[in-house]
């Protein structure tokens, strides 16, 4: 079943690159399109739908404001020129933050990320893996830790920080040693003090990798790999 949407932009062209991209993948299905904020408030009042492209930087009503101002929001791609408004935009739970221009391979990723939110909690329970958790000692105590939770890891000399969706943990470990764990899973060290979860990757240039409004540099020795895999 395919996710309905508005696309919220106060720039007509911005609109229709996203219209071209989502008649391409045939993946969702616009319900309507929106140059005025207000208006577009009222309409997911009235007909609500799955998922709303909303642009940040809009005369009368900024997309992030229009975010607060819904009881119930429904999932949101945020779209914007400016990647310094990203931490503001993942402190409001969207589902992704699209820079422009955007690129079809973020697009597409993006609504991945949408679809499988939307998944009835019937069909996201299945049998956890042993290779798709670690357990992390924090106070005494062990704790399991998703891999597919994991922001990034810190190393701080001999203990490394473990930056979760949901919490901090650090450990006495140092992360060459968790690099080996996790390279085959999706992770990735792109500086000698750090190392990301691709999957959670917002954005990137070719100095840094921006995580759930972090910061990650990219280190001079890492850049050639960490490009390679950041293109996929």
């Amino acid at each position: 079943m395919k996710l309905t949407c508005y696309i919220i932009d106060d720039e007509p062209l911005a609109i229709e690159v996203l219209q071209s991209y989502i008649e391409a993948s045939d993946l969702v299905d616009i319900k309507g399109t929106f140059t005025n904020p207000l208006k577009a408030f009222q309409a997911i009042q009235d007909a609500p739908v799955d998922l709303i492209f909303l642009d940040i930087q809009m005369p009368k009503l900024s997309g992030i404001d229009l975010i607060k101002a819904l009881k119930v929001p429904p999932l949101v791609i945020l779209t914007t020129a400016y990647r310094e408004f990203a931490l503001n935009g993942f402190e409001l739970d969207v589902v992704d933050y699209l820079l422009k221009p955007i690129p079809i391979e973020r697009f597409l990723k993006a609504i991945d990320k949408a679809k499988r939110l939307k998944q009835p909690n019937t069909a996201a329970i299945q049998e956890i893996k042993a290779d798709e958790f670690l357990f992390f000692q924090k106070d005494k105590i062990n704790h399991k830790v998703l891999l597919k939770d994991i922001f990034f890891i810190e190393s701080q000399r001999d203990y490394s920080k473990i930056v979760t969706k949901n919490q901090e943990i650090k450990v006495l470990q140092k992360i060459s040693d968790l690099e080996l764990k996790l390279k085959e899973k999706g992770f990735l060290r792109v500086h000698r003090s750090f190392i990301i979860n691709l999957e959670q990757v917002d954005y990137w240039s070719s100095s840094q990798v921006g995580i759930k409004g972090k910061n990650v540099p990219i280190g001079r020795s890492y850049y050639k790999d960490a490009v390679q895999k950041l293109h996929i």
